[in-house]
């Protein structure tokens, strides 16, 4: 009897160059046992040579020879820049290993979503805790528990305080990203927030947003299930203060995140494994791009209601 033929390996080319690129994406891929890691490029013709190098991979200076080169490609750049990308990767055939948020407006994640259904490519957003080891397993039993009453999350960072830096003594790379000091702890890290309140308490039917100090956000949302929850969203939090804990209460008692999530290339490695089953099954993964189109919407209404109490203040 011979025995059947290897599955051949998904050829995935990484777009980006920066602190997730180089320290998540590009390890995770080289890693995969599943993938062949073709190539990277970047705005930065330099730091994706650098990449490349560092992975025994090629370095593209032209992003459409990279998607022809490809099955799928994973995104590691700022979420305008990706979303226009990522309609063009789609529209050449490749699927999708997207970051979050997948766009800041409503209308380029549409475009997204809309281009991966139309070319029959798979999709998954990288929301963190929907694929770290600690915490997947926690969301699922949560979500198949009912009886929530309410759930409070708080996802307070310090790194864009005045000399806030990192373990190491550095300032956090995290901290020159223009895109996150324009868009702030809303667009940051409420995707992670939305990610998890969702699956397990049902969809939005409304919300409440209050600016407070630096970026602060208060979320409170409704949900499908009738449970209520609230979220406080930071980048600009003290640093004795920040933390991340997100809490579920009902009659199931009360249900904190687990402490412990894993390593990030792992979770990383996670979302690429989910792609390849999505890309083999044509079954979409939960975090996939119209997912990822929803919590993009959540997000514009809150930062409307933010705009519009901003309004209201100053007039």
């Amino acid at each position: 009897m011979t025995s059947a033929p290897p599955t051949p390996l998904l050829r995935i080319g990484l777009l980006g160059t920066g602190p997730w690129a180089g320290r998540t994406h590009a390890p995770a891929l080289a890693a995969h046992p599943e993938v062949d890691f073709v190539g990277v490029w970047g705005r930065r013709p330099e730091a994706a040579a650098k990449i490349a190098e560092a992975h025994s991979t090629t370095a593209y200076d032209d992003v459409d020879a990279l998607f022809a080169a490809c099955d799928a490609v994973a995104i590691a750049l700022p979420p305008d820049i990706q979303a226009p990308l990522a309609v063009r990767a789609a529209r050449a055939g490749c699927h999708l290993l997207l970051d979050k948020p997948v766009a800041t407006t409503a209308d380029g994640a549409r475009q997204v979503a809309e281009a991966a259904e139309a070319a029959g490519v798979a999709s998954v957003v990288f929301f963190t805790l929907r694929f770290a080891a600690g915490t997947a397993p926690w969301i699922a039993e949560q979500a198949a528990t009912d009886g929530w009453f309410t759930a409070c999350a708080h996802w307070l960072g310090a790194f864009f305080r005045p000399g806030a830096a990192g373990t190491s003594g550095t300032a956090d790379p995290h901290a020159a990203s223009p895109w996150r000091g324009e868009k702030g702890a809303l667009w940051d890290v409420g995707p992670h927030a939305l990610s998890v309140l969702l699956p397990t308490l049902g969809d939005v039917t409304g919300l409440t947003a209050v600016p407070g100090p630096g970026d602060t956000v208060h979320l409170t949302l409704r949900h499908t299930s009738g449970a209520s929850s609230t979220a406080a969203l930071s980048l600009t939090a003290p640093p004795e203060a920040s933390g991340v804990d997100i809490e579920l209460r009902g009659t199931a008692g009360v249900h904190p995140l687990p402490a412990v999530w894993g390593a990030g290339v792992d979770s990383f490695g996670t979302a690429i494994s989910a792609l390849l089953e999505a890309a083999r099954t044509g079954t979409p993964h939960p975090c996939d791009a119209r997912f990822g189109l929803h919590v993009t919407e959540i997000l514009a209404q809150a930062d409307a209601a933010l705009n519009a109490t901003a309004k209201q203040t100053t007039a």
